[in-house]
């Protein structure tokens, strides 16, 4: 992945960054003036498969329900040859499967008993690869799994089992595809110096402009507190992958894109009030 040192602006005037930004948000907004986007889209998935499995160290019985809808667009194309190419590499994030990760709900088990349970929707059509081909079926699961772990902070068990004769454990919740969270800006102990710890993953959200049709922009909002300078960050942007740090080991987020971007109409600002990096990146059209 090549380094573009210059999509990250050093010291540049707050105003001029954040009309930058409004610029970049009303190209996709004037397009859609005769409809007012939702802040959110709902979507209602399609029941799929059950996946069981525990959670470590404390081995709690918990369900992936692994969904499907239209809303959620195909990942890129893979053939069978390539996927066992991918695997074999032992870099198999290299290729990313779009999916919208629900909050966790309790329900009750076959014992009646209560347990956790997460939805997982992915696009239909590659749902219906997944249940022709067992191989990206268990890559299906893996990367979920994943999924569930970076975004809820989980340890999740790879002995996992997909239930027979059962779409789904409990309720498939609606979604939302367009979650902003809040992020919870941890404060940090400057006196704290005596032992480097190491690199947290900072708290983000991904957002795509226009939230319906065909997607223009992508916008990651990366918190950062206690960063107080643009000085200390470093960042990289491959054609759908970001790559961000902040010295001296503070935080560190590997991630990659559902699209392809434009690395070098890409633009990123540092709000130091905020501490807030708004990283905006126009979409490669396919």
């Amino acid at each position: 992945m090549e380094t573009d040192s210059s999509l990250l602006s050093s010291e540049l005037d707050l105003q001029q960054q954040e009309q930058l930004y409004q610029q970049l948000l009303l190209q996709t907004m004037e397009k859609n003036a005769s409809e007012v986007p939702p802040e959110s889209k709902v979507i209602r998935p399609q029941p799929g498969f059950c996946v069981k499995t525990l959670t470590m160290p404390d081995k709690q019985k918990m369900f992936v329900n692994i969904c499907q809808s239209a809303a959620v667009p195909p990942p890129p194309h893979l053939s069978r040859e390539a996927l066992v190419e991918l695997l074999e590499s032992e870099d198999p994030s290299g290729y990313r499967v779009p999916m919208s990760l629900g909050e966790p709900h309790t329900e009750l088990d076959n014992s009646s008993q209560g347990c956790t349970v997460y939805d997982v929707v992915i696009s239909e059509e590659f749902f219906q690869k997944c249940l022709k081909d067992t191989l990206f079926q268990q890559f299906l699961i893996a990367v979920s799994l994943e999924g569930l772990e970076n975004k809820y902070n989980l340890e999740l068990s790879r002995d996992c089992k997909v239930l027979k004769n059962r779409k789904f454990m409990g309720s498939v919740n609606e979604q939302n595809i367009r979650t902003k969270s809040r992020p919870v800006i941890q404060e940090i102990d400057p006196k704290d110096n005596t032992t480097l710890a190491p690199a947290k993953r900072p708290e983000f959200c991904l957002l795509v402009e226009p939230p319906v049709g065909d997607p223009e922009f992508l916008i990651a909002e990366i918190q950062l507190a206690g960063v107080a300078s643009s000085h200390a960050l470093i960042l990289d942007l491959g054609e759908d992958r970001l790559v961000l740090n902040a010295r001296p080991s503070l935080y560190h987020l590997d991630c990659f894109m559902p699209f392809f971007i434009d690395q070098e109409g890409s633009v990123a600002q540092y709000n130091t009030n905020t501490q807030i990096l708004t990283v905006t990146m126009p979409v490669v059209s396919s």
